[in-house]
Parts: structure tokens; C-alpha cells; sequence
């Protein structure tokens, strides 16, 4: 006969294990007033975003394998590299050639796990650089088996007639046509059980009034994600999007659009009254990279927005 199970009362009473892990205590805002001009900085934010995922475990699930992530210099791409080369991986992360000293940061923890990090400074907007840096990741690591289309571009804006057709462009460029062009020429290296995983926004999902550009570049990101999911399904490769809600990174005190009191209050309005930090927002994409975790999961956009909803 089992042993009967303790009223919930006495349940919920209970001293938690020795050793247990006690979940973290995430900033909450309002956060000191700033703001940065052109490309923010990891390393000027305050308070800093938390990438090193502590109470992770790694399992060795990317043991061998390469990745390219762009934007992996700070924020989200940072904590995704970090997190990659616990599970094994050797990294290559693109960046703009300003964003150096975090690049190098990231580059310090991905060697602290033991495992090789590429830099590639240069512009997604330049197509002939989404080609090289794919041939570069190849030609350093001998293979490409994880693309994480990450960079993106954003201002926000009061009105549609603030977005000028050059600030269209660059967030399309940024945000849409790398994404094409990245998955195009990984696509002549990468072989059965790959992954190519984009970063989304809840933006795609809701939009945004004063983001219309951002909103529907992500958007065009989820519609792209779907149609190439289905494509490659007969070649193994898998396809997927992950949606942030609110995250604390450099994007948010370097958008135009926000002045250093909003910024202060970033993430406040969330179902969680704050921002995730990046090393919330990484384990998803390591289930999405993984053969073992997620072989059956392609063409779907990952909501991880701290409660809000909406159907896929």
C-alpha cells in the first residue's frame, strides 16, 4: 500500500531540501533615470541585466555543436551565448564594431565554459556581411548547426508620420531582410537536426502604436518563421521564433524614442509589474536548439511574455 500523501496544509508547511535553490529576486522598476545615444551598451545600464542564469543546469544538450547568434554582444544574444557554450557549444556572435567591449565581454564567458567564441563586428544591413559571417562560422568551427537571427533596430515614434521611409528601411533591414539573407546561406551548410531560431516580439503578436515599423518587421518575422518551418521539415531542419515580452537590455535606454523617465519605468506595465531579465528569456531558446528537447516543435512563435496572451 503507497504511503498516504500529507494534507496540503502540512505540505505547504514543510522546510524546503537542503541545497535547494531559493528562486532569484528580479529588479523591479521604476530604475534610475537614463538614456544613451546610438548603440546602447550593456555595460552602461543600471542596473545591469542578469545574463549568467545561475540556477541553470546544463545537460551537455549542444555538446559539439556551432552556433551563430547575432546581437550576441549584450542582452538577449548575450545570455543565449552564454548559456549555449554551458550546453557545449562553440559560439560566433555578430555585433556593430561600437558594441566591442561587450562583444569581448560575452567572448570572456563563453571561453569560461570551455568553449570557443568568434567575433564578427559588422553591419546586418550589408548583405554581402550576413554571407561572410556564415562562411566565417564554417570556416572557424568546420559547421553550422544553430542560426539565432537576434539583432534588431527599434525608435519609437508618436505618430506614423514621424517614421521617415531611411528609419523604415533600417528596421526592415535590421530586423526582416538579415533574417532572410542568415537563414539563406546557413541553409547551404546545415544538416539534419540544425535549428534557426529569430527573435520575435510581443510586438508581432499585439503591435504597438508607437512602434508600426518595429511591430510589423516581427510580424514578417513570425510569417517567415512559419513558411520556413514548413519548407525544411523533409530536410530535418527546424525553424522557430521566440516573442519576448519586455526584456532589460541595451535597446531600451538607446531608443529615440524614450526619454530616461520612461526608461526609469520600463517593463512596468507588464502582468509582472517588471522587465524579464536576458537569462529568463535564454532557456528557450536552448529547448528550441535542442534535438532532445524539442524535435517535434517547428514554425511556432515561443510566447514569453511574462502573462500576456494570445493565440499563435
Amino acid at each position: 500500500m503507497g504511503q498516504a500523501i500529507p494534507p496540503q496544509s502540512q505540505q505547504q508547511g514543510r522546510a524546503a531540501p537542503p541545497g535547494a535553490a531559493r528562486p532569484p529576486d528580479r529588479p523591479v522598476p521604476p530604475f534610475p533615470e537614463q538614456h544613451q545615444d546610438g548603440t546602447g551598451l550593456e555595460s552602461r545600464l543600471d542596473p545591469h541585466p542578469r545574463f549568467e542564469a545561475a540556477a541553470y543546469r546544463a545537460a551537455g544538450k549542444l555538446e559539439g555543436r556551432a552556433a551563430l547568434i547575432t546581437g550576441g554582444d549584450s542582452g538577449i544574444g548575450r545570455a543565449v551565448a552564454a548559456l549555449y557554450a554551458r550546453e557545449g557549444a562553440d559560439v560566433a556572435i555578430a555585433y556593430l564594431p561600437e558594441e566591442q567591449s561587450d562583444a569581448e565581454e560575452t567572448r570572456r564567458h563563453v571561453e569560461a565554459a570551455g568553449r570557443r567564441c568568434l567575433l564578427l563586428p559588422g553591419n546586418l544591413r550589408d548583405a554581402g556581411y550576413c554571407d561572410a559571417i556564415v562562411a566565417r562560422c564554417v570556416a572557424e568551427f568546420g559547421r553550422l548547426d544553430v542560426l539565432v537571427s537576434n539583432a534588431a533596430h527599434q525608435n519609437r515614434k508618436d505618430s506614423l508620420e514621424q517614421v521617415t521611409d531611411d528609419e523604415f528601411a533600417a528596421t526592415f533591414e535590421t530586423n526582416v531582410h538579415a533574417y532572410f539573407r542568415l537563414s539563406r546561406a546557413a541553409l547551404r551548410h546545415m544538416g539534419r537536426g540544425s535549428a534557426i531560431i529569430a527573435t520575435s516580439s510581443e510586438t508581432g503578436l499585439f503591435g504597438s502604436k508607437m512602434l508600426p515599423d518595429y511591430s510589423a518587421s516581427k510580424g514578417a518575422i513570425n510569417a517567415f518563421t512559419k513558411a520556413l518551418g514548413q519548407a525544411l521539415i523533409e530536410r530535418g531542419i527546424r525553424v522557430n521564433a521566440v516573442a519576448p515580452g519586455p526584456v532589460w537590455t541595451p535597446l531600451n535606454p538607446s531608443d529615440a524614442g524614450l526619454d530616461p523617465g520612461q526608461v526609469a519605468r520600463f517593463g512596468q506595465g507588464s502582468p509582472m509589474g517588471r522587465p524579464a531579465q536576458p537569462e529568463e528569456l535564454a532557456p528557450a531558446y536552448v529547448f528550441l536548439a535542442s534535438e532532445a528537447d524539442s524535435s517535434f516543435v517547428t514554425g511556432t512563435v515561443l510566447q514569453v511574455t511574462g502573462g500576456k496572451t494570445a493565440g499563435d
